[in-house]
């Protein structure tokens, strides 16, 4: 069976923006001790702002800057929704129900991007691709509890409200993947991150300003300095590797590349945090790879 290129090349950006935001996770768990959850968010943001301008500012002479009004409004709600709102209340779930529950629940968002494209994005119905995603996401759900369960010191009893929000944040990421291919109809990955990497910007000014306000200590610059490097890897190149991916082959699939993060972070935290490997963390990966085939196979 012969594959399109331009899959082949979304699966490999995909990959790649999963590879890289797996490296930046692993550094962030590293420095967990030493900075707050939110100061990762806006130093991340800050710096992935920064590197979009840089790349504009080299390629704007090749192509002009254009976003439509209608694309605009698209790209802001898919990063309102995904990396603002949506990372908000997995922060608040996994606070709540701890990150061996939270992580698991927030990975279904594949299937539900799937859906939603075929509802609303005029995808085809395709067993073989449905069969990817959902074996992909028991990959990737599989990896993400043998891991969080190993280091999770949350609350892991019920808790409706925790779960919830989790729910919630599977809904709103893949929503905003969905509306983040609308609004790159007409508009080239690289000025439609610099868009969602602005807007980003400007909304995690406030809650960075709020933590000032209440006295909480900032990180001191070394952490800050890795932050920034981690952040350069995962929400610089990796959100424009991602947002390149939408516009390759979809919502539906990207969002399906875009979650094997975990796949990825078991061997980097094996050389770097010294993990071990379990049986069930080697069937998940198994399970990832497998579904990742069967997705591109039947595009």
């Amino acid at each position: 069976m012969q594959v399109d290129p331009q899959v082949l090349l979304g699966a490999s950006t995909g990959l790649l923006a999963s590879f890289l935001y797996a490296i930046s996770v692993v550094i962030y768990q590293s420095q967990k001790d030493e900075i707050r959850p939110l100061h990762i968010s806006a130093i991340k943001m800050w710096v992935a702002f920064i590197f979009m301008t840089i790349v504009v500012l080299l390629t704007i002479s090749s192509a002009p800057f254009y976003i439509p009004l209608y694309a605009a409004i698209f790209l802001l709600a898919s990063v309102t929704l995904g990396p603002i709102i949506g990372d908000t209340l997995y922060l608040i779930s996994q606070k709540r129900i701890g990150v061996s529950y939270a992580l698991p629940i927030v990975g279904t968002f594949p299937i539900i991007t799937y859906f939603i494209a075929v509802l609303f994005l005029g995808d085809t119905l395709s067993a073989l691709r449905l069969l990817g995603t959902v074996l992909a996401v028991i990959g990737v759900i599989t990896i993400s509890r043998e891991q969080a369960t190993e280091t999770d010191s949350g609350d892991t009893s019920f808790d409706r409200i925790g779960i919830a929000l989790a729910l919630a944040c599977a809904f709103l990421y893949a929503i905003g993947t969905s509306l983040l291919q609308i609004g790159l109809i007409e508009v080239e990955p690289i000025d439609g991150n610099f868009l969602r990497t602005l807007v980003g910007s400007v909304e995690f000014l406030p809650f960075f300003l709020l933590t000032r306000v209440k006295g909480t200590p900032n990180p001191n610059r070394r952490v800050t300095k890795i932050i920034a490097f981690a952040g350069l890897l995962g929400m610089g190149f990796g959100s424009l590797l991602y947002v390149s991916t939408v516009k390759f082959v979809g919502a539906a699939m990207t969002s399906v590349f875009g979650s094997m993060s975990p796949l990825f972070a078991v061997p980097i935290s094996m050389i770097f945090l010294r993990e071990r490997l379990s049986r069930k963390a080697a069937f998940g990966i198994l399970a990832a790879i497998a579904g990742v085939i069967l997705v591109v196979i039947g595009f």
